[in-house]
């Protein structure tokens, strides 16, 4: 009978993924490439941010799964390889927004 409790390398891959997740420039691509697939060059204006700079972020995503890629001629696109992907920075950002919430609840008395 499988356990319905994952093994401890599914814990190391999530926190992995988590890691990832953990910087606001790419919360950010993410949060843009919800709503379709952009190009390097088009994502780095929006995030202002520099290309090489975009690059590392969106290398290290893509290795991770989050993001894919798509070349058309010398442009690149990412996307996000899974919608799942922005619902799940939704549900934590609904946590983050409870907290702080409940925590100017608190300071109001």
């Amino acid at each position: 009978m499988e356990s319905a409790v994952p093994d401890g390398n599914l814990y190391a891959q999530h926190a992995s993924i988590c890691q990832t997740l953990a910087h606001p420039k790419r919360l950010e691509a993410i949060d843009r490439l919800r709503e379709a697939e952009m190009s390097v060059s088009d994502l780095a204006s929006a995030l202002q941010i520099s290309q090489p700079n975009l690059s590392q972020h969106l290398s290290l995503m893509r290795q991770k799964g989050i993001v894919t890629t798509r070349r058309e001629g010398l442009n690149v696109y990412y996307r996000l390889a899974s919608p799942k992907i922005g619902r799940a920075c939704d549900l934590m950002r609904e946590v983050l927004v409870e907290n702080l919430e409940a925590g100017a609840a608190l300071a109001r008395g």
